[in-house]
C-alpha cells in the first residue's frame, strides 16, 4: 500500500495534464468572407494540427478545406461547429492565439509553397 506522500505527484500530474487538455481549443470566427457565393468562416487550433485535423474529420469538413493553417468552413455549418465544441471567437482573437500557439503560416509562406 502506498502512503499519502506517494500519492500526491500522481494527483499533481494529473490536475497538469487536465489542465493542458482543458486549455486546447479548436476556434471559429464569424463567417464574413465571400467567396463562391456564400460566405465562409476559419476554423483553427491553437495548440497542434493534429487536434484541427481531428476536429475536422469529425465534424464532416472535407480536407480540401484545408488552407495552411485553418479550415474554411460554409456560414450555415457555424451552430453546428459551436455545438461540436468550436470555440467562436473574433477574427482579430483567432489570428492572435494562431500566431501565439506558433501554427500560423504567413500569407508571403503560403505564395512561396504554392509557387514551389
Amino acid at each position: 500500500m502506498r502512503d499519502a506522500r506517494s500519492k500526491a505527484p500522481e494527483r499533481a500530474s494529473s490536475r497538469a495534464t487536465k489542465l493542458t487538455i482543458l486549455r486546447m481549443a479548436v476556434l471559429i470566427d464569424d463567417p464574413v468572407w465571400p467567396a463562391h457565393g456564400r460566405l465562409w468562416g476559419h476554423l483553427v487550433s491553437d495548440s497542434s494540427l493534429a487536434e484541427l485535423h481531428a476536429f475536422a474529420r469529425a465534424a464532416g469538413i472535407p480536407e480540401r478545406g484545408f488552407d495552411h493553417d485553418h479550415y474554411d468552413y460554409p456560414a450555415h455549418r457555424y451552430d453546428e461547429l459551436v455545438a461540436q465544441g468550436a470555440e467562436p471567437v473574433t477574427g482579430k482573437q483567432l489570428v492572435a492565439r494562431l500566431s501565439a500557439s506558433g501554427l500560423r503560416v504567413a500569407q508571403r509562406d503560403k505564395r512561396a509553397r504554392l509557387a514551389d
